[in-house]
């Protein structure tokens, strides 16, 4: 079994032809290097805040299961917090703080990252405001685009900037930095700019959880800003049948995009992608950019 060396911290790597995704023939060793090519990227969009894995070690196509305690044998140099469960337990989570823990956690195929809206510094207050836009029954991620154009206007009317991602499965993400909100407020707000997007185009958007209401519209998921839920954090792949990335987006590529091919970025397309536009969420980190709730 090869060791590898990672900012001082041992390593040992297994398994590496592995074939994680069969439908691209794409390994384990090449998810290890995409992660390795995007971390000074990826890493501050989830540093610091508690996350979860969706593991897939006999690939997308086998087992998967959501991982949010430490796995057996996590080393003691991977960073840990704790988070207070519903029950009143408090629960050790994994933060990916350095590229030794993502190496780490790619090479026991966490295939997927997600992080919620909140840092493990201060529990349930929400520095971010996400909206999943998520595609109903004849409709696409092109149609998700025309929502997010309206939510981006109806956002900024309030002072609040938004930047747009794939979800790297069916929908859009869209961001915003906060301060002064806890994660109650922000899902609050988010549900009310829902609603009433909801009642100006009843015919293509859906607030309402009921998945029976969605066909034809774009279900606009308010919930994620839940204290207790989760969003795929930007750039990881998705345990998908190809191995899609979440990928930040510039907003002309919002407005552009006539076919979801346009907006299906895999692993191999993002150190490219990259190295043309740099990180498009930088801004969300900024401290300048965090606004108030109305």
């Amino acid at each position: 079994m090869p060791i590898t060396e990672v900012e001082g911290r041992q390593i040992k790597l297994s398994h590496l032809d592995r074939v994680l995704w069969p439908e691209t023939g794409t390994t384990k060793g090449e998810l290890l290097h995409y992660y390795a090519s995007v971390a000074e990227v990826l890493i501050p969009h989830c540093s610091g805040r508690p996350v979860s894995f969706v593991r897939t070690p006999d690939g997308v196509q086998g087992q998967r299961f959501f991982q949010k305690r430490p796995p057996a044998g996590t080393p003691d140099w991977v960073t840990t917090a704790e988070t207070l469960r519903s029950s009143g337990e408090l629960m050790p989570q994994v933060q990916v703080n350095d590229l030794a823990t993502l190496m780490w956690a790619a090479n026991l195929a966490c295939v997927e990252i997600h992080t919620p809206q909140w840092r493990s510094a201060a529990p349930g207050t929400a520095d971010r405001l996400v909206v999943d836009l998520d595609p109903g029954p004849g409709r696409t991620v092109v149609d998700c685009c025309e929502v997010a154009l309206l939510l981006r206007e109806r956002l900024a009317a309030d002072g609040i900037e938004t930047w747009a991602k794939t979800s790297g499965s069916k929908g859009l993400h869209l961001y915003a930095a906060l301060s002064g909100a806890d994660s109650g407020e922000a899902s609050a707000y988010a549900r009310r700019v829902a609603q009433e997007l909801e009642r100006a185009h009843p015919d293509r958007v859906v607030s309402r959880m009921a998945k029976a209401d969605r066909a034809g519209r774009v279900f606009i998921d308010w919930s994620q800003n839940s204290a207790k839920k989760t969003t795929a954090t930007p750039y990881t792949v998705r345990a998908r049948p190809r191995p899609t990335v979440s990928t930040p987006l510039a907003w002309s590529e919002v407005a552009s995009a006539a076919t979801p091919a346009d907006l299906t970025f895999t692993l191999a397309d993002l150190p490219p992608r990259l190295a043309t536009h740099g990180d498009l969420l930088s801004p969300l980190l900024s401290a300048k950019a965090a606004a108030p709730l109305p």
